[in-house]
């Protein structure tokens, strides 16, 4: 049996690609250490123990960069061929850096955000840029189809609610701008699928992307009501796949491409958020992740399918678990913006201005891109409140730290609201690298902070659900053996009472400012 796979991760920003030894921790893994990692005990393990099976699994990695193409306000778009060179050479660079013999490698699954929408013809080739989920274009035909579906209860029938993130208006959009490209689509699928096509396999779509894209029920079928009402074509909509399913061989052409065998399994992924949970471990009911990329990510997993018009839900990788979530528009872009603004200090200096302040000082509303969950609301805006000419850029960019756990915090307000544990938090992406930021999240929510070490994100879910796709693995609950966790992060209750206040706070300024932003959103437009 061949022990390696690859998992590949198609962000807004780039591509990333590991090379994951299957093997790895196999031989040291005792009977007790099992059964630690079954029960949850992973704050058992000892960090040396942990890095070194780490350390062995993921044998390689590669990154590649990709362009964001906007050509009008409001637009998002990415090149498919630069995706697709993206992987080809990145998988070329896994396999140099390694020394693993390509007859090694025994599958291929992808991962990416959802739920972009790449037009194909009869032939799977893509007919145009693909826009990406975040893209704002389709605000028409959002109020159009919201009119058209009044009646109906989409959050209940597909899981969320009709937004410019699904893929409805867009389609309708392209049907109307142009008409070419929709008269000449075969189907209509998502990045990593298309990707996994691009290498071989027949066109198709993962669940997640289905049930993010609003045209699909959350049992799977499809969303006739919503179809017939956008006005949209049933053969467009592509065949339905759970992750972990083989669902074709690597081509000749893919494979002289990539360096990898001709029929190589390439096996369905996920989307990327879904697998970065899964790969930091989240698969108990009450397991959370915090996510602190461009965009700020809640996820939490449970057994029971839960629908909140305020959240997202999707699948969970392992059958029968769900992961309802938020995702906030803003989290390491609000920083980043600050970072720029005022004229680009390193955020290691700022982190050690900040942490001299005093708390919640100044609040600050982190909608400078309006809110996605669990408001909903593109017509917000950012707001810094309670300045004085004694505060200075630390107390400012404390209050930018401190605005994206308010978000936060206002998830697990939610979640608590429906019956939803959220009780082991794990805590990943590029903002965890912030000794303060993790802090200050383990004050305002009042939960430990588990921070994952090294977290590789989407790319490791998918490569272990590759090798789950051709048993090179055995079981769901594999993916553990390639999580290392550090030190919690834990509340410190002096602190943890003033932010409880100053959250009270905070939501009310939400409450009476959002009439203002609307104004401000409406003469600026």
């Amino acid at each position: 049996m061949t022990r390696y796979t690859v998992g590949i991760d198609l962000g807004t920003t780039g591509t990333k690609t590991v090379l994951l030894d299957t093997a790895a921790g196999r031989a040291s893994d005792t009977a007790a250490g099992r059964a630690s990692d079954t029960a949850g005990g992973r704050a058992s393990d000892t960090a040396a123990g942990r890095a070194s099976d780490e350390a062995r699994a993921i044998v390689a990695t590669a990154t590649r960069e990709t362009a964001l193409h906007s050509p009008a306000p409001g637009f998002a778009e990415a090149d498919t061929e630069q995706w697709y060179r993206n992987v080809v050479e990145s998988i070329r660079e896994v396999l140099a850096t390694s020394g693993v013999a390509p007859g090694q490698v025994g599958a291929v699954a992808t991962s990416g955000m959802v739920p972009a929408v790449v037009a194909v013809d009869a032939a799977g080739k893509p007919l145009r840029r693909a826009i990406l989920q975040n893209d704002a274009r389709a605000h028409r035909e959002v109020a159009e189809l919201a009119a058209a579906l009044s009646d109906v209860d989409l959050v209940r029938m597909t899981g969320s609610a009709l937004t410019q993130q699904s893929v409805a208006p867009t389609i309708a959009w392209l049907r109307r701008h142009e008409p070419d490209v929709y008269g000449d689509t075969a189907h209509w699928v998502g990045s990593y699928d298309w990707v996994l096509t691009a290498l071989g396999a027949p066109v198709h779509v993962e669940q997640n992307w289905a049930l993010e894209s609003g045209l699909f029920t959350i049992a799977g079928g499809v969303a006739d009501v919503v179809v017939r009402a956008a006005g949209l074509d049933p053969a467009t909509l592509a065949p339905v796949h759970r992750p972990g399913v083989r669902v074709g061989e690597l081509s000749s052409r893919a494979a002289e491409a990539t360096g990898l065998c001709e029929g190589t399994a390439l096996v369905v992924g996920g989307a990327d958020h879904v697998l970065s949970a899964y790969a930091a471990g989240v698969n108990r009911p009450g397991d959370g992740l915090v996510k602190l990329g461009g965009a700020g990510d809640i996820l939490v997993a449970t057994d029971t399918e839960i629908v909140d018009e305020r959240l997202y839900l999707d699948a969970h990788p392992v059958p029968g678990h769900w992961l309802p979530n938020g995702c906030m528009a803003t989290s390491g872009s609000l920083i980043r913006w600050f970072q720029a603004l005022i004229g680009g200090p390193e955020l290691t200096v700022l982190d050690d201005e900040a942490a001299a302040r005093g708390p919640a000082e100044i609040l600050c509303l982190p909608y400078f891109l309006g809110e996605k969950s669990p408001i909903h609301d593109p017509d917000l805006r950012g707001v810094f409140a309670g300045m004085h000419l004694g505060h200075t850029r630390a107390d400012l960019y404390r209050s930018v730290l401190e605005a994206i756990a308010f978000g936060f915090r206002h998830h697990v307000d939610v979640f608590a609201e429906i019956g939803i544990p959220f009780t082991r938090v794990m805590i990943t992406n590029g903002g965890s690298k912030s000794t303060l930021w993790k802090q200050i999240h383990a004050d305002v929510l009042g939960r430990d902070m588990l921070p994952v070490r090294g977290h590789p994100g989407a790319s490791l879910g998918a490569a272990v659900i590759a090798a789950l796709g051709v048993g090179a693995l055995d079981d769901w609950s594999d993916a553990a053996r390639f999580v290392t966790l550090d030190t919690p992060y834990t509340p410190d209750p002096a602190r943890r009472d003033a932010y409880d206040a100053a959250y009270a706070t905070w939501r009310e300024l939400g409450t009476a400012t959002t009439p203002i932003s609307h104004a401000i959103a409406r003469n600026t437009r």
